[in-house]
Protein backbone atom coordinates (compact mmCIF):
# COMPACT_ATOMS: atom_id res chain seq x y z
CA UNK A 1 0.00 0.00 0.00
CA UNK A 2 1.46 3.41 -1.10
CA UNK A 3 0.16 7.03 0.18
CA UNK A 4 1.51 9.85 -1.06
CA UNK A 5 0.51 13.81 -0.97
CA UNK A 6 1.07 15.70 -4.65
CA UNK A 7 0.09 19.19 -6.20
CA UNK A 8 -0.26 20.74 -3.36
CA UNK A 9 0.22 24.34 -5.03
CA UNK A 10 -2.83 23.76 -6.57
CA UNK A 11 -5.07 22.30 -3.83
CA UNK A 12 -3.87 25.49 -1.58
CA UNK A 13 -7.03 27.42 -2.93
CA UNK A 14 -9.76 25.58 -1.39
CA UNK A 15 -7.55 23.89 1.25
CA UNK A 16 -7.51 19.93 0.48
CA UNK A 17 -5.01 17.60 1.28
CA UNK A 18 -4.79 14.69 -1.55
CA UNK A 19 -4.05 11.10 -0.65
CA UNK A 20 -3.44 7.81 -2.99
CA UNK A 21 -3.85 4.52 -2.48
CA UNK A 22 -3.41 1.34 -3.68
CA UNK A 23 -6.03 -1.88 -2.37
CA UNK A 24 -3.84 -4.81 -1.76
CA UNK A 25 -3.82 -8.47 -3.55
CA UNK A 26 -6.23 -10.05 -0.61
CA UNK A 27 -8.61 -7.22 0.64
CA UNK A 28 -12.00 -8.46 1.01
CA UNK A 29 -14.50 -6.57 -0.52
CA UNK A 30 -15.67 -3.77 1.89
CA UNK A 31 -17.30 -0.33 1.78
CA UNK A 32 -14.75 2.31 1.22
CA UNK A 33 -16.04 4.76 3.89
CA UNK A 34 -15.07 1.39 6.31
CA UNK A 35 -11.79 1.09 4.45
CA UNK A 36 -10.45 4.02 4.55
CA UNK A 37 -10.81 4.51 8.22
CA UNK A 38 -8.89 1.27 8.27
CA UNK A 39 -6.11 2.80 6.72
CA UNK A 40 -6.43 6.71 8.03
CA UNK A 41 -7.07 6.22 11.68
CA UNK A 42 -6.90 9.82 12.09
CA UNK A 43 -9.50 10.45 10.17
CA UNK A 44 -13.40 9.96 10.53
CA UNK A 45 -16.11 8.78 8.55
CA UNK A 46 -18.14 11.41 8.47
CA UNK A 47 -15.32 13.14 6.93
CA UNK A 48 -14.77 10.26 4.43
CA UNK A 49 -18.37 9.97 3.38
CA UNK A 50 -18.80 13.99 3.33
CA UNK A 51 -15.43 13.37 0.44
CA UNK A 52 -17.44 11.03 -1.66
CA UNK A 53 -20.84 13.21 -1.28
CA UNK A 54 -18.52 16.04 -3.08
CA UNK A 55 -17.21 13.90 -5.65
CA UNK A 56 -13.70 13.84 -4.24
CA UNK A 57 -13.57 10.12 -4.00
CA UNK A 58 -12.14 8.69 -6.86
CA UNK A 59 -11.56 4.98 -7.53
CA UNK A 60 -9.60 4.10 -10.95
CA UNK A 61 -10.25 7.78 -11.42
CA UNK A 62 -13.62 7.71 -11.30
CA UNK A 63 -15.83 9.74 -8.77
CA UNK A 64 -17.56 7.01 -6.61
CA UNK A 65 -19.76 7.25 -3.26
CA UNK A 66 -18.96 6.00 0.16
CA UNK A 67 -20.97 2.72 -0.34
CA UNK A 68 -18.67 1.54 -3.15
CA UNK A 69 -17.10 -2.12 -1.75
CA UNK A 70 -13.39 -1.70 -2.87
CA UNK A 71 -11.29 -4.79 -4.46
CA UNK A 72 -7.99 -5.55 -4.47
CA UNK A 73 -5.59 -3.64 -6.70
CA UNK A 74 -8.22 -0.51 -6.54
CA UNK A 75 -6.56 3.10 -7.15
CA UNK A 76 -7.57 5.54 -4.80
CA UNK A 77 -7.60 9.37 -4.91
CA UNK A 78 -9.51 11.19 -2.02
CA UNK A 79 -9.33 14.91 -1.23
CA UNK A 80 -9.90 15.55 2.30
CA UNK A 81 -10.64 19.36 3.61
CA UNK A 82 -7.99 20.12 5.48
CA UNK A 83 -7.85 23.04 8.42
CA UNK A 84 -5.45 25.80 7.87
CA UNK A 85 -1.83 24.51 9.65
CA UNK A 86 -0.71 26.84 12.16
CA UNK A 87 0.95 29.83 11.20
CA UNK A 88 4.00 28.80 12.03
CA UNK A 89 7.22 29.35 9.76
CA UNK A 90 10.80 27.66 10.57
CA UNK A 91 13.27 29.96 8.87
CA UNK A 92 15.88 27.55 6.63
CA UNK A 93 18.93 28.21 5.19
CA UNK A 94 17.70 27.31 1.67
CA UNK A 95 20.16 29.46 -0.81
CA UNK A 96 17.92 31.74 -3.26
CA UNK A 97 19.11 32.96 -6.34
CA UNK A 98 18.66 36.52 -6.02
CA UNK A 99 18.28 39.23 -9.22
CA UNK A 100 17.55 42.30 -7.59
CA UNK A 101 17.38 43.71 -4.61
CA UNK A 102 16.87 47.49 -2.67
CA UNK A 103 15.13 48.30 0.64
CA UNK A 104 11.35 47.98 -0.95
CA UNK A 105 11.73 44.71 -2.92
CA UNK A 106 13.83 41.65 -4.71
CA UNK A 107 13.47 39.61 -7.40
CA UNK A 108 14.44 36.01 -7.29
CA UNK A 109 14.86 33.27 -9.83
CA UNK A 110 12.72 29.96 -8.85
CA UNK A 111 14.63 26.67 -9.30
CA UNK A 112 12.49 24.03 -10.34
CA UNK A 113 11.17 21.41 -7.36
CA UNK A 114 10.85 24.51 -4.96
CA UNK A 115 7.41 24.89 -3.45
CA UNK A 116 6.23 28.72 -3.43
CA UNK A 117 4.48 28.92 0.48
CA UNK A 118 4.09 26.39 2.90
CA UNK A 119 0.65 24.28 3.03
CA UNK A 120 -0.96 20.82 3.29
CA UNK A 121 2.10 18.33 3.81
CA UNK A 122 4.82 20.63 2.41
CA UNK A 123 5.06 22.86 5.77
CA UNK A 124 9.31 23.19 5.56
CA UNK A 125 11.38 22.90 2.60
CA UNK A 126 9.82 26.20 0.87
CA UNK A 127 10.66 29.57 -0.78
CA UNK A 128 8.53 31.17 2.50
CA UNK A 129 11.26 29.44 4.48
CA UNK A 130 14.29 30.09 2.47
CA UNK A 131 12.97 34.26 3.13
CA UNK A 132 12.15 33.54 6.80
CA UNK A 133 15.90 32.63 7.53
CA UNK A 134 17.39 35.58 4.87
CA UNK A 135 15.04 38.13 5.94
CA UNK A 136 13.25 39.43 9.25
CA UNK A 137 9.86 41.10 9.48
CA UNK A 138 8.43 41.18 6.21
CA UNK A 139 5.17 42.03 5.27
CA UNK A 140 2.03 39.24 5.93
CA UNK A 141 0.05 39.08 2.43
CA UNK A 142 -3.63 38.18 2.86
CA UNK A 143 -3.02 34.99 3.33
CA UNK A 144 -0.47 34.96 5.83
CA UNK A 145 2.48 34.70 3.36
CA UNK A 146 5.62 36.92 4.23
CA UNK A 147 6.58 39.00 1.27
CA UNK A 148 4.81 36.83 -0.91
CA UNK A 149 2.91 38.87 -4.24
CA UNK A 150 2.57 36.14 -6.80
CA UNK A 151 3.81 32.44 -6.91
CA UNK A 152 4.45 30.13 -9.67
CA UNK A 153 4.12 26.31 -9.25
CA UNK A 154 6.85 23.84 -7.70
CA UNK A 155 7.76 22.77 -10.97
CA UNK A 156 7.98 25.69 -13.32
CA UNK A 157 11.25 28.16 -12.76
CA UNK A 158 11.59 31.93 -13.46
CA UNK A 159 10.83 35.13 -11.76
CA UNK A 160 9.49 35.98 -8.85
CA UNK A 161 8.77 39.70 -7.23
CA UNK A 162 9.06 39.89 -3.23
CA UNK A 163 8.11 42.54 -1.37
CA UNK A 164 10.51 43.74 2.09
CA UNK A 165 7.48 46.82 3.11
CA UNK A 166 3.89 46.78 3.42
CA UNK A 167 4.00 49.38 1.23
CA UNK A 168 5.72 47.51 -1.27
CA UNK A 169 3.32 44.65 -0.87
CA UNK A 170 0.15 47.01 -0.91
CA UNK A 171 1.58 48.70 -3.84
CA UNK A 172 2.33 45.61 -6.13
CA UNK A 173 -0.81 43.79 -5.25
CA UNK A 174 -2.34 46.31 -6.81
CA UNK A 175 -0.52 45.98 -9.89
CA UNK A 176 -1.11 42.35 -10.29
CA UNK A 177 -4.50 43.02 -9.68
CA UNK A 178 -5.10 45.90 -11.91
CA UNK A 179 -2.97 43.57 -14.41
CA UNK A 180 -0.52 46.26 -15.39
CA UNK A 181 2.49 43.99 -14.56
CA UNK A 182 4.67 42.22 -17.63
CA UNK A 183 5.09 38.75 -17.40
CA UNK A 184 6.17 36.38 -19.90
CA UNK A 185 6.73 32.81 -20.37
CA UNK A 186 8.42 30.75 -22.50
CA UNK A 187 7.07 26.98 -23.09
CA UNK A 188 7.25 24.13 -25.28
CA UNK A 189 4.45 22.22 -25.91
CA UNK A 190 3.07 19.47 -28.21
CA UNK A 191 2.52 19.76 -31.51
CA UNK A 192 2.91 22.17 -34.62
CA UNK A 193 0.80 25.29 -33.26
CA UNK A 194 -0.85 26.37 -36.80
CA UNK A 195 -1.04 30.24 -35.58
CA UNK A 196 1.72 32.52 -35.25
CA UNK A 197 -0.12 34.18 -32.63
CA UNK A 198 -3.28 33.75 -30.84
CA UNK A 199 -5.35 35.17 -27.46
CA UNK A 200 -6.80 32.49 -25.68
CA UNK A 201 -9.77 33.58 -23.09
CA UNK A 202 -12.44 31.88 -21.17
CA UNK A 203 -12.83 31.27 -17.50
CA UNK A 204 -10.73 28.97 -15.70
CA UNK A 205 -11.87 26.74 -12.69
CA UNK A 206 -10.72 23.44 -11.08
CA UNK A 207 -11.95 20.72 -13.55
CA UNK A 208 -14.91 18.72 -12.66
CA UNK A 209 -13.97 15.38 -13.08
CA UNK A 210 -10.17 15.63 -11.70
CA UNK A 211 -10.05 18.16 -9.02
CA UNK A 212 -5.71 18.19 -9.67
CA UNK A 213 -6.44 19.79 -12.40
CA UNK A 214 -7.61 23.11 -14.13
CA UNK A 215 -10.00 23.45 -16.75
CA UNK A 216 -11.03 25.72 -19.62
CA UNK A 217 -14.89 26.97 -18.98
CA UNK A 218 -17.12 29.38 -21.27
CA UNK A 219 -19.23 29.72 -18.50
CA UNK A 220 -18.27 32.51 -15.77
CA UNK A 221 -20.20 30.47 -12.84
CA UNK A 222 -17.49 27.48 -13.56
CA UNK A 223 -13.61 29.95 -12.91
CA UNK A 224 -12.48 33.00 -13.20
CA UNK A 225 -11.59 35.02 -16.18
CA UNK A 226 -7.95 34.43 -17.61
CA UNK A 227 -6.55 35.83 -20.51
CA UNK A 228 -2.79 34.72 -22.26
CA UNK A 229 -1.57 36.00 -25.43
CA UNK A 230 0.86 33.69 -27.15
CA UNK A 231 3.03 33.51 -29.96
CA UNK A 232 5.30 30.84 -31.63
CA UNK A 233 8.95 31.31 -30.98
CA UNK A 234 10.64 28.34 -32.97
CA UNK A 235 8.62 25.32 -34.63
CA UNK A 236 10.25 22.28 -34.50
CA UNK A 237 7.33 19.77 -36.41
CA UNK A 238 6.10 17.86 -33.22
CA UNK A 239 6.47 20.21 -30.49
CA UNK A 240 6.48 24.33 -31.12
CA UNK A 241 8.62 27.07 -28.39
CA UNK A 242 6.05 29.75 -27.72
CA UNK A 243 6.05 33.18 -25.69
CA UNK A 244 2.90 33.11 -23.35
CA UNK A 245 2.18 36.68 -21.87
CA UNK A 246 -0.21 36.63 -19.45
CA UNK A 247 -3.31 39.27 -18.48
CA UNK A 248 -4.29 37.18 -15.36
CA UNK A 249 -2.47 34.98 -13.36
CA UNK A 250 -4.74 31.92 -12.52
CA UNK A 251 -3.52 28.59 -10.99
CA UNK A 252 -1.99 26.53 -13.50
CA UNK A 253 -2.70 29.36 -16.39
CA UNK A 254 -1.20 28.58 -19.11
CA UNK A 255 -0.72 25.11 -18.65
CA UNK A 256 -4.98 24.01 -18.58
CA UNK A 257 -4.70 27.38 -21.70
CA UNK A 258 -2.41 25.23 -23.57
CA UNK A 259 -4.42 21.95 -23.35
CA UNK A 260 -7.54 23.72 -23.98
CA UNK A 261 -6.24 24.17 -27.87
CA UNK A 262 -4.79 20.81 -28.03
CA UNK A 263 -1.31 21.68 -27.23
CA UNK A 264 0.32 19.93 -23.75
CA UNK A 265 3.24 21.33 -22.65
CA UNK A 266 5.57 19.14 -23.13
CA UNK A 267 6.57 16.26 -20.05
CA UNK A 268 3.61 18.06 -18.09
CA UNK A 269 2.70 14.96 -16.46
CA UNK A 270 -0.65 17.20 -14.62
CA UNK A 271 -2.21 17.70 -18.11
CA UNK A 272 -1.33 14.79 -20.11
CA UNK A 273 2.01 15.93 -21.99
CA UNK A 274 3.93 13.57 -20.39
CA UNK A 275 3.27 10.99 -22.93
CA UNK A 276 4.42 10.59 -26.63
CA UNK A 277 1.66 13.28 -28.13
CA UNK A 278 2.72 13.80 -31.78
CA UNK A 279 5.61 12.50 -34.02
CA UNK A 280 6.34 8.63 -35.55
CA UNK A 281 5.76 5.30 -34.04
CA UNK A 282 9.33 4.63 -35.33
CA UNK A 283 11.36 2.79 -31.84
CA UNK A 284 14.22 5.24 -32.33
CA UNK A 285 11.40 8.47 -32.04
CA UNK A 286 10.62 6.73 -28.57
CA UNK A 287 13.93 6.82 -27.60
CA UNK A 288 14.72 10.35 -28.16
CA UNK A 289 11.46 11.31 -26.46
CA UNK A 290 12.62 9.39 -23.50
CA UNK A 291 15.70 10.90 -23.81
CA UNK A 292 14.18 14.29 -23.94
CA UNK A 293 11.69 13.68 -20.90
CA UNK A 294 15.18 12.34 -19.29
CA UNK A 295 16.75 15.85 -19.88
CA UNK A 296 13.42 17.41 -19.07
CA UNK A 297 11.87 16.07 -15.94
CA UNK A 298 9.37 18.46 -15.53
CA UNK A 299 6.85 20.46 -17.23
CA UNK A 300 8.64 22.43 -20.08
CA UNK A 301 7.79 26.47 -18.38
CA UNK A 302 9.56 28.80 -17.51
CA UNK A 303 9.21 32.44 -16.28
CA UNK A 304 11.60 34.32 -17.94
CA UNK A 305 10.51 37.92 -18.33
CA UNK A 306 8.84 40.07 -15.18
CA UNK A 307 7.98 44.12 -14.94
CA UNK A 308 6.22 46.34 -13.08
CA UNK A 309 6.62 49.89 -11.46
CA UNK A 310 8.86 50.39 -8.41
CA UNK A 311 6.78 51.01 -5.87
CA UNK A 312 8.71 53.91 -4.58
CA UNK A 313 10.33 55.71 -6.80
CA UNK A 314 7.54 54.94 -9.47
CA UNK A 315 10.46 53.51 -12.20
CA UNK A 316 9.65 50.89 -14.46
CA UNK A 317 11.72 48.05 -13.53
CA UNK A 318 11.72 44.67 -16.45
CA UNK A 319 14.25 41.57 -15.53
CA UNK A 320 15.05 38.87 -18.07
CA UNK A 321 16.63 35.57 -17.18
CA UNK A 322 18.00 33.05 -19.38
CA UNK A 323 16.72 29.26 -20.04
CA UNK A 324 17.45 27.29 -17.14
CA UNK A 325 19.98 24.41 -18.21
CA UNK A 326 17.37 21.63 -19.24
CA UNK A 327 15.08 23.79 -21.01
CA UNK A 328 17.91 25.03 -23.11
CA UNK A 329 19.38 20.99 -23.69
CA UNK A 330 15.45 20.37 -24.58
CA UNK A 331 15.60 23.13 -27.30
CA UNK A 332 19.06 21.94 -29.01
CA UNK A 333 17.96 18.70 -28.71
CA UNK A 334 14.88 18.82 -30.97
CA UNK A 335 16.35 21.40 -33.22
CA UNK A 336 18.94 18.64 -33.95
CA UNK A 337 16.00 15.90 -34.67
CA UNK A 338 14.34 18.44 -36.64
CA UNK A 339 17.11 19.19 -38.64
CA UNK A 340 18.41 15.79 -39.51
CA UNK A 341 14.91 14.31 -39.74
CA UNK A 342 11.93 14.53 -42.55
CA UNK A 343 8.59 15.86 -40.10
CA UNK A 344 5.46 14.04 -41.26
CA UNK A 345 3.01 17.27 -41.17
CA UNK A 346 0.47 14.70 -40.48
CA UNK A 347 1.99 13.90 -37.57
CA UNK A 348 2.25 17.39 -36.35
Amino acid sequence: MNDEIENQELLDDDLFEHFKFEVPKGQAFLRIDKYLMQIMPNVTRNKIQKAADNGNVYVNDLPIKSNYKVKPFDVIRILLEHPPFENRIDPEDIPLDIVYEDDQLLVINKPAGLVVHPGHGNYTGTLVNALAFHFKDLPMNSSNRPGLVHRIDKDTTGLLVIAKTESALTHLALQFEKKTTEREYVAMVWGNVKEDQGTLGGYIGRHVKDRMQMALYDDPNMGKPAVTHYSVLERFGYVTLVSCVLETGRTHQIRAHMKSIGHPLFNDARYGGDLILKGTTFTKYKQFIDNCFKVMPRQALHAKTLGFVHPTTGEMMRFDTALPQDMHELIEKWRGYSKNHEIDEEEA
